[in-house]
């Protein structure tokens, strides 16, 4: 199997999904791929395979065989190359003993080359000849059995069983004698058929050990940027049932340099609900747990403050501009610049629901005198900023339709005036 291969085999198993229960308490995103995910992986799959078998050389036969009137004859097959493979049917099927894949009723077009020596005791001068020759492989059933299991955060894949069967084969003889095709009939016909089921079976495993170093090699936790990262280790086992399979990886946002450690998160009793409508072929459960990790990263990372210095109508960030509105404040810091100090006063909370993910915040905005390079606060709006969205895949993006914010709130925060010294605004 090609590294392409190996590559969308595990792109198409890692994606998390949904519509199914986790299978560990201590993991946040899981998924599943459902049957009509797997024939799309299994035809993937078969037909990135194929791709690295058509032109594979199989290993020169050479035999030695006694021929009736002409002698001992020495005959050599040589570039012996897989031209092309159409497979019938297939099929892939999951459970306890693992993810089996058959590939039957398939046929393969092979080339050769051909030549041999002989002499007999009636003309002691050896003669020879070469020349090509095509075969047809048919009812060729290829097979193998593979099992995942966890092994210290990251999958081990195991090879269980494997093989290639050859059914039946014809050759087309390019010149040459009448003997020489019933020779290459009778004598090669099984090492040109052990030949085929060799190579198929020897790439079968090469490709799988591939695969079990590359996720071997998975990395346990995905740096997203200077302050935080992803922990994707994974969680338990996964599920094979008759007709998907179920895998979960940890899936809690963690500090940059935090060890991979537990989260005190309560996961409680409720998952997502599975996709409507037509059948997926993957679906996607992420737990609240995941965005309250978010949350609370950057919450403690400092990362939720912000300091407006410039506006579009700079006059507003003076004093001289509230001296009739907030006398006080012009009297007491005459045509001193101002900023607004943002910043958000605990982690947000975040609901998700059947319908949507909810969300609250809680802002304090502080109004700071920029005098003679002191910055000095004079006055404080706190603020609670609830809001809602559904969420849909749009591509390969995340989007949020539909957002609603109650009548006591608002996402946004009104420009001034100020009408006191310290002011408490819900929105």
């Amino acid at each position: 199997m090609a590294p392409s291969i190996l590559l969308i085999l595990l792109s198409l198993l890692l994606i998390p999904t949904s519509g199914y229960v986790q299978p560990h308490e201590d993991s946040f995103i899981s998924g599943v791929i459902s049957d009509k995910g797997l024939d799309y992986a299994k035809d993937l799959l078969i037909e990135k395979g194929v791709a690295s078998i058509v032109l594979l050389q199989l290993p020169e036969i050479e035999k030695s065989v006694q021929v009736p009137l002409v002698g001992k004859a020495k005959v050599v097959l040589s570039e012996i190359t897989i031209k092309d493979i159409q497979i019938n049917s297939s099929s892939v099927k999951t459970g306890e003993s693992g993810i089996v894949l058959v590939v039957s009723g398939a046929t393969a077009n092979l080339s050769m080359r051909w030549r041999y020596s002989c002499s007999t005791w009636l003309i002691p001068i050896g003669i020879s000849d070469s020349g090509t020759a095509s075969v047809k492989v048919k009812g060729m059933q290829v097979g193998l059995t593979v099992n995942l299991r966890n092994l210290e955060g990251t999958l081990k894949l195991t090879l269980l069983d494997y093989g290639c069967y050859v059914g039946d084969l014809s050759i087309k003889l390019d010149g040459g004698a009448s003997w020489l095709y019933q020779l290459l009939v009778d004598a090669f016909e099984v090492n040109i058929a052990s030949a085929v089921e060799e190579a198929i079976s020897d790439k079968i495993r090469e490709g799988i050990g591939k695969l079990d170093n590359l996720l071997q090699s998975l990395p346990k936790q995905i740096s997203l940027d200077k302050t935080s990262a992803l922990n994707v280790s994974f969680v338990g086992n996964p599920v094979l049932s008759n007709s998907s399979i179920a895998i979960a990886i940890n899936g809690l946002f963690i500090g940059r340099n935090e060890a991979l450690v537990p989260q005190v998160f309560q996961k409680g009793l409720k998952i997502s609900a599975a996709c409507g409508g037509l059948p997926k072929m993957i679906k996607v459960s992420i737990h609240e747990n995941v965005f309250k990790s978010a949350s609370l990263v950057y919450f403690n990372a400092g990362k939720m403050q912000l300091i407006i210095d410039e506006l579009p109508n700079q006059a507003i960030l003076n004093t001289a501009e509230w001296r009739f509105i907030v006398p006080q404040l012009y009297k007491q810091y005459p045509n001193d610049d101002m900023q607004l100090n943002i910043s958000v006063s605990s982690p947000p909370l975040i609901q998700v629901t059947y319908q949507d993910i909810g969300a609250t915040i809680f802002v304090d905005i502080t109004i700071d005198v920029l005098e003679g390079g002191e910055v000095i606060p004079v006055a404080c709006i706190s603020v609670d900023i609830s809001a809602s969205c559904a969420v849909e895949i749009v591509r390969d993006k995340i989007a949020g339709t539909d957002v609603k914010c109650p009548q006591n709130s608002h996402p946004t925060i009104p420009e001034f005036p100020i009408k006191e010294r310290s002011t408490i605004a819900n929105y």
